[in-house]
């Protein structure tokens, strides 16, 4: 079962995606900001394995620039996806070049969200040791 790394600081919209994801078969692990998410996937002797990590922008403590950075530094065979409330077209159009998977604005249509992760699930390259 692909495994979704869930960054949201709003409780509704993170209950409700994470609803859709195992609806949809997904396994989700939550955190309500990117320092709850890097927490996470590094608790333990070996980093959590996720298969897609999904990162709100605006969030308190490390927001999900600072997030994206850290797993793309980190972790770059990990697939992101940002969804946001504050779509910026020049941050998008950045974020995209760095290697970011989807850009989706909130609110995200259910059908919408779930190809792009089952997209990025498909194309996620896991790293040879």
């Amino acid at each position: 079962m692909p495994r979704v790394l869930l960054i949201e600081d709003e409780k509704e919209i993170r209950e409700v995606v994470k609803h859709h994801l195992v609806k949809a078969n997904y396994e989700v692990v939550e955190a309500s900001n990117g320092e709850e998410a890097i927490r996470k996937i590094n608790e333990g002797s070996n980093p959590l394995e996720v298969d897609v990590a999904i990162c709100d922008i605006r969030m308190p403590k490390i927001n999900g620039i600072e997030a994206t950075n850290y797993f793309q530094e980190q972790f770059p065979h990990l697939p992101i996806i940002i969804i946001t409330g504050y779509p910026e077209t020049s941050m998008a159009i950045d974020l995209l070049k760095k290697g970011v998977k989807e850009y989706l604005v909130k609110p995200v249509e259910k059908e919408v969200l779930l190809a792009a992760v089952k997209k990025a699930v498909a194309e996620r390259s896991w790293p040879t040791e």
